[in-house]
């Protein structure tokens, strides 16, 4: 965001320019191994991003005030020149990455995050397939605020992250120049990210840049071909079931949760978890000592 103006928001015609361009590719230099495009799916994604735009004004603007509220409690300031900017891009990255990592481990997150993934075909559009709840993300940028960064810079930094990602969700772009693979989040290892394979569950979360996957050791490279979606797909393009079909499931365990500590862990532990499989590792816990 720069002087007020979402820089993603500006993007729109070139989001539009460059799905044409990939479904222009497809049709002429198809690839028997890529999903593609499907009306359906994409109107879905398209769908959510529209809507991820109108229902998260009212949190963006919260989102604004705890930023330059807590930037104006700092005890130092940073000022805009190039190597503050260097700095924030690589800080506003590591942010993310740790953000992205709690997205996916922390169910009620999970159940916001959750519609990014929703889609089985892979394409400029699912880019553009985003949360109606996004309320998970203030909290992880607030540290940029604390160390002297001001609101402007932090917003348009994330714009630009954002902006970034857009790209890498294809699968016109194979596997590129091995140290920019070394460094960068590219196609091949967003990919990886979207996959429900079993080895790709919960890996490469990095924005820009995939050096904290490596540093964190949650990074794995593309090998076997990539089965995008979910691990129990949700088999609707009803937006609205999309968007909370999340939180829809973490009530009902919570309903029929038998304890407190239960009903927390359906809400604050991992997608997946639950009462029945935390026994199971205590049993094997105790088969091993």
């Amino acid at each position: 965001m720069i002087d007020g103006i979402d820089l993603t928001t500006l993007a729109i015609p070139f989001y539009v320019l460059f799905m044409a361009l990939e479904l222009l590719s497809l049709r002429f230099f198809p690839d028997p191994g890529e999903q593609g495009y499907t009306v359906k799916d994409t109107a879905t994604s398209l769908s959510m991003g529209i809507g991820s735009i109108v229902c998260n004004l009212a949190w963006g603007l919260v989102t604004v005030a705890a930023v330059a509220g807590t930037h104006a409690l700092a005890p130092w300031r940073i000022g805009s020149s190039a190597a503050s900017w260097i700095v924030i891009f690589a800080a506003y990255d590591f942010c993310y990455y740790w953000e992205h990592r709690a997205n996916h481990r922390i169910r009620i997150l999970w159940a916001s995050h959750v519609v990014h993934h929703s889609s089985r075909h892979y394409n400029l559009s699912t880019a553009l397939r985003q949360t109606w709840t996004g309320v998970g993300s203030t909290v992880f940028i607030l540290p940029l605020a604390v160390a002297g960064f001001p609101a402007y810079m932090i917003f348009a930094t994330g714009s630009l992250n954002l902006l970034y990602q857009f790209w890498i969700h294809t699968e016109r772009i194979g596997k590129m120049w091995r140290p920019v693979e070394l460094v960068m989040n590219t196609p091949s290892h967003h990919r990886v990210h979207h996959g429900s394979n079993q080895g790709y569950l919960d890996k490469n979360y990095g924005g820009v840049f995939i050096v904290f996957d490596r540093l964190f050791r949650s990074f794995e490279p593309e090998g076997e071909p990539v089965e995008f979606g979910l691990t129990k797909n949700i088999g609707t393009y009803n937006p609205l079931r999309v968007a909370v079909h999340e939180y829809a499931a973490i009530a009902r365990d919570v309903r029929g949760a038998g304890s407190w500590r239960d009903k927390a862990g359906y809400v604050l532990r991992g997608p997946g978890w639950s009462p029945a499989a935390r026994t199971a590792q205590a049993r094997t816990g105790m088969a091993r000592a």
